[in-house]
């Protein structure tokens, strides 16, 4: 007997919210995956997946044309919505088999309720700059901007556009008008979303990933001509970013984005969300502030003296990862294992929980 697909999504979306989890698996051969704190658990009391199962959901999540976007390209972003409850995903083929990952965006928190340092509220005070938040995927980065965005939406009068890939949270207009435009809907991709956003008296700019050196150009031109630009990267610290950002751009062009960068930057934020020894998941992280020193730094092509400078500078609210990891072992939030496994730099964290 085959599945109504639709019902079943329904159930196994409800799964994952009653459980906690954040990310749902379709895989052929398979039964359906739950994460659940970090941890994928099969749920066994559903059959294991078949080719045409795959397909039938993906057939219940996507529209006629996006559909056939999928088919062509063979992969696509995707969102959905039940119930009030949005979730993001991915479809593609593997084996010539449809596989599908769902992840529940949940609804838009405090920085206090995110475990976050009260901080970060600054950056959303600003006028203009640019501040990134980075990180592995899947470890809240998406989350921390929303916080941002909905902490200036509470508190300013500003025209926000966020360009996105797929639309993750959505917000409830409060001061600010809030433009959400989703890439393959609304405009054709980054780069000419954010060339007409400065025909659209914009004050804040939302650019879900940054994807290549035309992208970032343009965000720090945004920047520097009076807009707050949010984005984010696929990295591991504040340094590692400034080089991804550099290296993205041909040699005879690096010299003129470090100085670009040097003058917008405001901040790096990085972060890794590690298991709790209570359960659940909670943030460390790394901040970095631009300013003189680090601004010089950047220009003179020095990012590797950027991390002393993180270590040195938490007078001026700088915030070092291993202080971060060592802080969570100390208050029993995480185990010393934990904190070694994500440190990027596992000596100087030894030595600090001496």
């Amino acid at each position: 007997m085959s599945l109504d697909y639709k019902l079943e999504l329904i159930d196994l979306i409800s799964t994952v919210i009653k459980e906690g989890g954040s990310d749902l698996h379709f895989s052929v051969g398979s039964k359906p995956i739950v994460r659940v704190a970090g941890e994928l658990i099969p749920l066994t009391r559903k059959p294991d997946l078949t080719a045409d199962d795959t397909v039938g959901f993906i057939r219940e999540l996507l529209d006629d044309q996006k559909l056939q976007k999928f088919l062509d390209t063979q992969e696509i972003d995707f969102s959905y919505e039940y119930q009030g409850n949005r979730l993001r995903g991915n479809a593609f083929f593997q084996k010539g088999v449809v596989s599908i990952v769902m992840r529940l965006v949940p609804k838009v928190k405090t920085l206090e309720e995110l475990n976050l340092p009260p901080i970060l509220a600054t950056f959303a005070e600003k006028r203009q700059g640019f501040f990134l938040v980075v990180g592995p995927v899947g470890h809240g980065k998406s989350t921390t901007l929303a916080a941002l965005i909905s902490l200036i939406n509470q508190n300013r009068r500003e025209h926000i556009v966020t360009i996105e890939d797929p639309i993750e949270y959505v917000y409830v207009k409060d001061k600010s008008i809030i433009d959400q435009r989703e890439v393959g809907l609304d405009t054709k991709d980054f780069p000419s979303a954010l060339k007409s956003v400065f025909r659209e008296d914009v004050d804040v700019i939302l650019i879900g990933e940054m994807r290549n050196a035309e992208t970032i150009g343009t965000a720090v031109t945004a920047a520097e001509t009076g807009h707050l630009v949010f984005s984010t990267l696929h990295t591991n610290s504040a340094s590692q970013t400034i080089d991804r950002i550099i290296d993205a751009f041909p040699g005879n062009q690096q010299d003129q984005i470090r100085t670009q960068l040097a003058g917008s930057l405001l901040g790096i934020f990085s972060q890794r969300l590690i298991p709790r020894i209570s359960g659940g998941l909670i943030p460390a992280y790394e901040l970095l502030i631009n300013n003189n020193a680090v601004a010089n730094l950047i220009r003179e092509r020095r990012t590797n003296e950027i991390n002393l400078v993180i270590e040195t500078g938490s007078e001026q609210g700088m915030i070092d990862l291993n202080r971060s990891l060592v802080d969570l072992v100390r208050r029993g939030e995480i185990t010393v294992e934990s904190a070694f496994s994500y440190s990027v730099d596992p000596h100087a964290l030894e030595r600090l929980l001496q």
